[in-house]
């Protein structure tokens, strides 16, 4: 009987520390700020898809790869491959973001020229982003 209620309890301890060290770890997706600001880590690449629509629909629809760059809240993204209308190596976005996610975004194309100012949202699980400049452009992230 002593036995079976010592192996008992130490199976609940370990238990008790199993959890306890999954549950300090926290979002892996998350970063904190010095400022102790706790925002999304976007760093990595992403699979995106562009969608041109309104009255600048020619460009149509296509696939792209960004690898994003977080400084601090600040974060920029650039294209992994080729598209129809930017080089490889470009920078597709720049924005900054805050505790309730992307605060603002800026949508770069056609080599730099182009510069168009976007709202953004980030899913509840961190792994997809919609940018929309509502008018024209809808940049949709997917993390890989």
């Amino acid at each position: 009987m002593v036995k079976k209620t010592f192996l008992v309890l130490i199976c609940f301890i370990g238990l008790i520390i199993f959890v306890s060290t999954l549950h300090g770890q926290g979002s892996k997706k998350t970063i904190t700020l010095p400022s102790g600001e706790v925002i999304w880590d976007l760093n990595g690449e992403w699979d995106v898809f562009f969608e041109h629509y309104g009255s600048h629909p020619f460009p149509g629809t296509y696939p792209q790869i960004f690898r994003i760059t977080q400084t601090g809240s600040s974060f920029v993204a650039i294209r992994m491959i080729d598209d129809p209308y930017n080089f490889k190596g470009s920078q597709s976005l720049q924005g900054e973001l805050d505790k309730s996610g992307i605060k603002k975004v800026t949508i770069v194309g056609a080599s730099g020229s182009m510069v168009t100012e976007a709202k953004g949202q980030i899913s509840d699980d961190g792994n997809k982003i919609v940018i929309d400049d509502g008018k024209e452009r809808r940049v949709t992230l997917t993390r890989k």
